[in-house]
């Protein structure tokens, strides 16, 4: 088993983190655009390398994000229409999320078998998260999948805080 951390800076213009492991040391580096259509981020490991990507969809009626690492989509999280609150799904191929994942404390399975958890922790300055990863193979689809969904909730509070007159 093996534990990463994410703390995404409160101040960053495009948002731009390390994810760290349990020693403090750097394992991959999140880079978010800034002011760019489509919205995404780009995950790279110590070396540079690109391991995977979010992309939001441009033209949608309702927000929807791609995930892809290894060179195909992994994952696609698309928001459902409802009146009263925010509803979200996940579409993957063998990937399922278990638990509370909009408060970010879920269990992430895949073919059945625990591949990982996600666990928000609370009282940081800017948002932190542990992720535990039980499946190595799953690491770099594990913290794309936190990167999409803390994108998809800053949206959403994004637009609920628009006020129209």
């Amino acid at each position: 088993m093996k534990k990463l951390y994410i703390k995404q800076k409160v101040l960053s213009m495009g948002g731009r983190f390390n994810v760290k492991d349990e020693q403090g040391q750097d394992v991959y580096l999140v880079e978010g655009s800034f002011m760019r259509i489509p919205k995404t981020f780009i995950i790279r490991n110590t070396k540079g390398e690109e391991v995977a990507s979010i992309t939001k969809k441009t033209f949608s009626f309702l927000p929807t994000f791609f995930v892809n690492a290894g060179g195909r989509e992994v994952l696609m999280i698309k928001k459902r229409f409802s009146f009263l609150k925010a509803r979200y799904t996940i579409d993957t191929a063998g990937i399922e999320v278990r638990g509370n994942w909009w408060d970010m404390n879920f269990e992430v399975f895949q073919n059945g078998e625990i591949a990982g958890a996600v666990g928000k922790e609370w009282f940081t300055w800017g948002d932190s998260y542990q992720v535990q990863i039980e499946k190595g193979e799953m690491e770099t689809i594990l913290i794309a999948l936190v990167v999409a969904i803390d994108c998809v909730k800053a949206d959403q509070a994004a637009a609920s805080s628009v006020s129209v007159p």
